[in-house]
């Protein structure tokens, strides 16, 4: 899909400059590549800065450290990229399938921290950017689980439904400026988000996708790399993308 959108609209990215935030593994890594496959510059910013200066290196990018819940890490970023033009928001992750009755409130702290509050950190920062830029793009990695709920799933749904309800506050608070809001919602993706998720247990996270084909970090990308590829008058305000094989959140065919 990224290569297609490239004679479409105002296709490539133009030489722009596209921050992503997580981009040391999974969707966050892919990300980076799809972009610079379409014309961006980009800037890989995650804590292991050592996996996103190897990204970096292998497309032409930058890479930066970051740490999204760090007021002083994400003021140097805002520091080091004063050129942004779209920002990718893909720092995240689940922790715990703990029912709401055995919440571990710690878990569920560090997942709003991260998910929520660092967007919030990491945009205000760059916002002024983004606003010079005059094309400028907010990106953000929601989930199925910002609009649907599971058993096991309530500290993750309850932080996903925080991000939706933040992407659709900035599209609001933007309105009438040069600058869009896009959330990507997918569905099960085998990266390593079920391995964090499940404490390490690479067997049960194996499990997770097993019987079925889920969708891959790159194919999310390919979803993103369109969304800021289309032109500037049109913005792709709201996209879910699941595998064939599930239907929501709950509901999994598996061979």
């Amino acid at each position: 899909m990224a290569d297609a959108s490239v004679g479409t609209g105002r296709g490539a990215g133009g030489g722009r400059v596209a921050v992503v935030t997580g981009a040391s593994s999974g969707i966050g890594a892919a990300t980076v590549r799809a972009l610079a496959a379409a014309g961006f510059r980009t800037v890989a910013a995650a804590r292991r800065v050592e996996r996103c200066e190897e990204l970096a290196a292998e497309v032409g990018g930058r890479a930066v450290q970051l740490d999204v819940t760090d007021e002083d890490s994400v003021a140097a970023l805002a520091e080091a990229v004063p050129d942004a033009a779209v920002v990718v928001h893909s720092a995240g992750g689940a922790l715990g399938t703990d029912r709401v009755a055995d919440l571990d409130p710690d878990g569920w702290r560090r997942m709003y921290e991260t998910n929520v509050l660092g967007v919030a950190r990491v945009h205000r920062a760059l916002l002024p950017a983004m606003r010079r830029s005059g094309d400028g793009h907010v990106v953000v990695l929601g989930s199925i689980a910002g609009f649907e709920v599971y058993p096991g799933g309530g500290g993750y749904t309850a932080v996903k439904h925080g991000v939706h309800a933040l992407c659709r506050t900035l599209r609001l608070e933007l309105l009438g400026e040069p600058v869009r809001v896009t959330e990507i919602a997918p569905g099960m993706v085998e990266t390593e988000f079920s391995l964090v998720r499940l404490g390490g247990d690479a067997q049960a996270a194996a499990k997770v996708y097993e019987g079925l084909t889920p969708l891959s970090a790159a194919d999310v990308a390919d979803v993103i790399a369109f969304a800021v590829t289309r032109p500037p008058h049109v913005d792709i305000d709201h996209l879910v993308v699941r595998p064939v094989a599930q239907a929501d959140a709950a509901h999994v065919h598996r061979r």
